[in-house]
């Protein structure tokens, strides 16, 4: 039995990582990448980049599902204008779990997140909507991640930890339990973040919040 097709909409690192986790999951058959002009026709771990935004439309007649594997960092609005592109256009952005990931029975993940290869996400977690957890990321028990969010590679929430949308947890970064992390923040890679951080807040790298 065949399975369903799925385009990648983005076209560098971080979809290469996306295309080797649905290899390995096994759940769709990428038909191309969705980069920029310049980028059409060549290749991203070995997939056609077919097209670029204005082609979606033309590309939904053919496939249904489609996620957004542009990466995250300093903003999340590409990936926001990217998930509403989406949606908008009625493709259906599926959840994508490694198989080399721990999702517990008793978490929530919603629409176009994708949990990469070793993260873990833990009992009564909720994860939202076109979120990344990155690989060896861990979110644990009764954490709530918002909408558009990157929690990125070995980065800790710990119980009770609350991120707010459209924000970004860096690399080894380790947040307390219970630490509120508001809208819209960028929090630097290699962090201890033992209390609360209020909406917009950036942090850079390395630096302490005690």
């Amino acid at each position: 039995m065949s399975i369903p097709s799925i385009v990648l909409v983005g076209a560098g690192g971080h979809a290469a990582a996306c295309a080797d986790v649905i290899e390995q999951a096994g759940s769709f058959a990428i038909a191309g990448m969705i980069g920029t002009r310049e980028q059409v026709g060549t290749h991203v771990a070995g997939y056609a980049v077919i097209g670029t935004d204005e082609d979606l439309p033309r590309l939904r007649r053919t496939h249904a599902h489609a996620l957004v594997t542009v990466g995250q960092i300093r903003t999340a609005a590409p990936r926001v204008r990217l998930w509403e592109v989406l949606t908008d256009g009625g493709w259906t952005v599926p959840t994508v779990v490694s198989p080399r990931a721990y999702v517990s029975a008793h978490s929530r993940i919603a629409a176009g997140t994708i949990v990469m290869h070793g993260a873990v996400v833990n009992a009564a977690a909720e994860v939202g909507r076109n979120v990344i957890v990155n690989s060896m990321a861990l979110v644990e028990h009764d954490v709530q991640v918002g909408d558009h969010c990157h929690i990125a590679t070995a980065a800790v929430l710990n119980g009770g930890v609350r991120v707010g949308s459209r924000s970004f947890v860096g690399s080894a970064t380790a947040v307390r339990q219970g630490v509120a992390i508001g809208d819209d923040c960028v929090i630097g890679m290699g962090q201890r973040i033992l209390s609360d951080c209020a909406a917009g807040t950036t942090l850079p790298e390395a630096a302490r919040r005690t």
